[in-house]
């Protein structure tokens, strides 16, 4: 789907043709025409890595991955809303991939959640993955399985002080992630003096 949509974007001619710069309304430019707010890739995992445990972001991507989606898929859509808005050029967004997915991999193994790598893994062979239109070589899809199935970031995939931050995270079962919101109590209401008196 991600794939589909970037595609689809890349289409519709809305990537940056030359000289569009030059055209652009230099009082109002584009997020993506300005600086980039991230430029170094270690702070680049960091600000993604609180993302993902904000409340905001993180009930609905472990529903997602818990419901089947592909975390490749997950890793696109979030890299590329992140490039729409100016957070990181190009390069930095396919450096940004695997981590990324290493990232989401592990918060789903803390809620004990099942994950599905890309899209038709179990019936592909050649474990080749596309991001953004580019092959995502098959060893480091393999690299990802592995964490996948065994639970386990290998080192020197993430910064080290995340992995300690993802480990000291609490376990939350799936259940729960899943349970549709209970509605809040009601609490009795006092009445009002000024409510006319019940008959007795």
């Amino acid at each position: 789907m991600a794939e589909e949509e970037y595609t689809k974007y890349l289409a519709q001619g809305k990537r940056p043709i030359a000289g569009q710069s030059l055209a652009s309304d230099p009082e109002n430019p584009a997020p993506y025409e300005k600086a980039t707010e991230f430029s170094d890739v270690h702070e680049a995992i960091e600000y993604m890595f609180l993302s993902m445990i904000d409340e905001k972001s993180y009930m609905p991507i472990m529903q997602a991955v818990s419901s089947g989606t592909p975390v490749m898929e997950l890793v696109q859509i979030i890299l590329f809303d992140g490039f729409q808005k100016g957070k990181w050029n190009p390069d930095l967004m396919m450096m940004l991939a695997e981590p990324l997915a290493y990232i989401i991999i592990a918060l789903a193994e803390r809620a004990d959640i099942e994950v599905s790598i890309y899209s038709g893994e179990k019936e592909d062979e050649d474990e080749e993955e596309q991001m953004f239109g580019v092959d995502f070589d098959s060893k480091r899809v393999e690299g990802l399985k592995k964490a996948a199935g065994l639970g386990q970031i290998p080192r020197g995939a993430l910064p080290e002080g995340i992995v300690e931050q993802i480990e000291e995270l609490p376990k939350i079962p799936a259940e729960s992630l899943l349970a549709p919101p209970t509605a809040p109590e009601e609490t009795p209401t006092t009445p009002s003096l000024m409510a006319p008196p019940t008959p007795q």
